[in-house]
């Protein structure tokens, strides 16, 4: 038999060592790819909780001093916005605004606090 003395191309186990590696590339984009996703989902969740605290913030520091009251709501039906108001702190004739927006977000609670002080 002859043989041929310059055959060009690859050999089956060249391909399967390429496509082996290709494969191990394109997995470990896949997870990076879904934990970016992840985090940006995370991160437009805190967003909106910090956006929905300083709404209130606002609409607190826009009513009299002496109507200020402590409440809550929910908003968007997963976010449970509570706010605090302590009077005559930290001195006479000021109050204490605490804002905390409370969400879930797979299954592990998280909160963002915003916090002023108005005087009379």
């Amino acid at each position: 038999m002859n043989k041929i003395a310059n055959s060009s191309g690859f050999t089956l186990i060249e391909i399967m060592i390429a496509m082996f590696v290709l494969a191990i590339g394109l997995l470990g984009a896949a997870g990076v790819a879904t934990t970016i996703i992840s985090g940006n989902t995370l991160g437009k969740e805190i967003t909106t909780a910090t956006t929905l605290a300083q709404d209130k913030m606002e609409e607190l520091k826009g009513t009299t001093y002496l109507s200020i009251a402590p409440g809550s709501d929910t908003q968007e039906s997963i976010y449970t916005r509570t706010w605090t108001v302590t009077s005559d702190s930290p001195v006479t004739g000021m109050k204490t605004i605490d804002i905390v927006v409370a969400f879930s977000w797979k299954g592990s609670p998280h909160n963002v606090t915003l916090q002023t002080m108005v005087g009379q």
